[in-house]
C-alpha cells in the first residue's frame, strides 16, 4: 500500500514535472572543516531553523555540486540545514577515498559522528544515489536520532541487469566533455579517473564476493517515517530499486516524479523542495497522518 498526503494508493503516485527557473535565496552557507574519528571532515551549515536536516550527497558529490539548490531554497528559518562531503571527495581531502565494499557503512557511522559532534541529538536525512544508501544504513543503525528521512536514486542492492550500467560508465574517455568537466575542476583528471574507477570496481565487488547485498539486511531496523522519490526516466537506477524500498522499509510512501532522472532534485529543484518540505514539516510518527 502507498500513501500519499491521506490517499491509499495502489500504485506509486507519479506526477509530471515542469522545468522551473531556480531563484536563488541571499542565504550563504557556513564551511568548516573538522576531524571525526580521526578523519578529516568538510561540511557546510546554513539557516537557523529548529528542523536539522543532514544532506548526503552521491559518488564524488559535494555539498554544493550536489545540494547547492537545497541549501540555497530550503526555508532558512524552518530548517537548519547541514551538508557534508563524504571522506575523500570534495574539501574532504586528503587522505584520498578509500574504498572498501562496506565503505558506505564506514560513512553512516562517520556521518551520524559528525552529528552527535556537532550537538545534534535528532535531525532528518537527505540522501542522494550513494547518499541515499549512507541515510538507509544511517536511519537503521542510528534510530534514535533519525526523526525523518528521504531517498532518491539509491538501492539496497545490485542485480545482474545493474552491471551493464556499471561497466558502460567506468571509462570516463567515454563520457561527453560537458560530462566530465564538473568533475574535472573539481578533482582534476588523475584524481576523477582514479576515484571514478575505484567506485565502479567497489560496486562490482560487491555483486561477485556480497551477491550484490549493499544494505538489505538494515532496511527492517528503519523505524522512522520514510520518503522514498523515483525519476520514471532514471537512467542509472530502475524503479524495482525504489518499489523494493518501500516494500521494506515499514513506515514508508514512494512517489515517482514522472519527467525526472537520476538528478531530479537539481533538475526540479523547486518541486522537489516543495516536496520535502512538506514531508519534513508535518507533524506526527506515521505516514497515515498525512
Amino acid at each position: 500500500m502507498i500513501l500519499w498526503r491521506g490517499a491509499i494508493l495502489s500504485q506509486p503516485l507519479r506526477f509530471a514535472c515542469r522545468k522551473v527557473r531556480y531563484f536563488h535565496t541571499s542565504v550563504m552557507a557556513a564551511s568548516h572543516q573538522t576531524m571525526v574519528n580521526g578523519t578529516l571532515l568538510n561540511f557546510e551549515v546554513v539557516g537557523n531553523g529548529e528542523k536539522v536536516v543532514l544532506c548526503l550527497p552521491g559518488a564524488l558529490g559535494t555539498t554544493q555540486s550536489d545540494f547547492g539548490p537545497q541549501l540555497k531554497g530550503l526555508c532558512p528559518d524552518k530548517f537548519k540545514i547541514v551538508a557534508w562531503d563524504p571522506p575523500g571527495y570534495g574539501k574532504s581531502r586528503p587522505p584520498p577515498r578509500n574504498y572498501t565494499t562496506d565503505f558506505l557503512h564506514r560513512d553512516a557511522v562517520l556521518a551520524a559522528s559528525l552529528m552527535k559532534n556537532l550537538g545534534h541529538e535528532k535531525y532528518s536525512l537527505l540522501g542522494w544515489s550513494d547518499g541515499g544508501i549512507t541515510a538507509l544504513i544511517l536511519a537503521a543503525g542510528f534510530p534514535q536520532h533519525v526523526e525523518k528521512m528521504v531517498v532518491w536514486g539509491g538501492n539496497a542492492y545490485i542485480h545482474e541487469g545493474d552491471l551493464k550500467m556499471y561497466e558502460a560508465v567506468r571509462d570516463i574517455d567515454k563520457w561527453s566533455a560537458r560530462m566530465r568537466a564538473p568533475l574535472e575542476a573539481a578533482y582534476g583528471r588523475e584524481y576523477f579517473k582514479t576515484a571514478w574507477e575505484g567506485w565502479v570496481d567497489t560496486f562490482l565487488a560487491i555483486y561477485n564476493e556480497k551477491g550484490g547485498d549493499i544494505c538489505k539486511g538494515d532496511l527492517h531496523k528503519i523505524t522512522c517515517p520514510t520518503l522514498i522519490i523515483h525519476g520514471a526516466k532514471d537512467p542509472m537506477v530502475g524503479i524495482e530499486h525504489a518499489q523494493y524500498l518501500k516494500e521494506n522499509i515499514k513506515d514508508s510512501m514512494l512517489t515517482v516524479m514522472e519527467e525526472g532522472k537520476h538528478n531530479l532534485h537539481l533538475r526540479y529543484a523547486k518541486e522537489f523542495n516543495e516536496m520535502v518540505t512538506d514531508f519534513l514539516l508535518k507533524e506526527g510518527s506515521k505516514l497515515a497522518s498525512l
